[in-house]
């Protein structure tokens, strides 16, 4: 196994054969969204945690639905509000006649999903034209990461309050596997709980403290004897993707989008909270001819996802008055 883990070159969803992936921006509303867009189709699976999610066409994707193919899932900012941008998607595909044969019609198939980032900025959500413009900027080159796309008013470790929060963002991370065969992902990480590095155990972004000059552990916070929820709710949820390029049935896909939230769980701590929405998909290219090994896929997904979250926090930049964990190392 190949593991690419170097700031500068490394393995993304763009290096999938058949994906292309754009954002779009907006920092004076500090919102956006990222299109994942499979213009050849790709089998698609959901799985949905936490007990506050947004999605769209997520029924589509159960096995056993009869659309056999979606052609690429939106990533949103703006709440609910946001899944609109998906509509934008749908748009650009229509005029590339791409889409799923329905009678003298073609049907764009885009899931969507969204996270809260309306506690920042101008409390603006993306729309139909974001989702667009996202897809016009989508390409298979080098993938921006960071505070951007549906990373832009993405959040973490809220758990003591967003005045306590840190900046997240958007991340991806994948693997080559010995037989040839592709998995990544890509993640907008928007969690009320911290950031682990699950490789050491780490604290890697916690809720600070009142004096704002250090980071608490979340886990140690929650189950405090005296532990008392902040009197504001903080909305949340860590929503992406996990691709490959073998060929998945849509049980299979299913299931990869499962194993998805166990590198969730390894990253983000606590995670699939009653405040959380967490949300991933799967999307199968088959442009590989590898016999899928669904072990190894499994495993690979949960530690591209847990990469992701990693890259998507410490690449983030501090925005709306919320330090990334860059800055705040800078003024401690």
């Amino acid at each position: 196994m190949e593991v690419k883990d170097n700031q500068s070159n490394h393995l993304s969803i763009n290096d999938i054969q058949g994906i292309k992936t754009g954002h779009y921006t907006d920092l004076d509303a500090i919102t956006g969204c990222t299109a994942i867009i499979c213009e050849a189709g790709a089998i698609g699976g959901v799985d949905v945690r936490g007990g506050a999610p947004g999605s769209r066409e997520t029924d589509l994707l159960d096995p056993t639905a009869s659309v056999p193919f979606i052609h690429g899932v939106v990533l949103s900012g703006g709440s609910a509000f946001g899944l609109q941008s998906a509509d934008g998607a749908m748009q650009y595909l229509e005029n590339r006649d791409v889409g799923h044969k329905a009678g003298n019609s073609k049907i764009p198939i885009i899931a969507s999903s969204i996270l809260f980032d309306l506690n920042i900025g101008l409390d603006k959500s993306p729309v139909a034209e974001s989702g667009y413009k996202a897809c016009v900027s989508a390409n298979n080159k080098k993938l921006q990461e960071g505070t951007i796309g549906a990373g832009t008013g993405a959040t973490v470790a809220k758990l003591m309050g967003m005045e306590r929060s840190i900046k997240g963002g958007i991340g991806s991370y994948g693997i080559t596997l010995g037989d040839g065969s592709m998995v990544s992902a890509i993640v907008a990480t928007n969690a009320i709980g911290g950031i682990f590095d699950y490789k050491t155990g780490s604290l890697i972004a916690g809720p600070l403290d009142q004096n704002g000059s250090n980071m608490l552990n979340p886990l140690q916070c929650i189950l405090d004897t005296n532990w008392a929820p902040p009197n504001k709710a903080q909305a949340n949820t860590t929503i992406g993707v996990v691709a490959t390029d073998v060929t998945l049935t849509k049980s299979q896909a299913q299931k990869l989008s499962a194993a998805a939230h166990d590198g969730l769980a390894l990253s983000v701590r606590p995670s699939h909270t009653s405040h959380d929405g967490d949300t991933f998909f799967c999307l199968s290219t088959g442009t590989s001819e590898i016999s899928p090994d669904m072990d190894r896929l499994i495993a690979a997904a949960s530690v591209c996802v847990a990469e992701s979250v990693l890259r998507s926090v410490k690449l983030a930049t501090s925005i709306g008055g919320i330090n990334s964990i860059n800055d705040l190392s800078k003024i401690n």
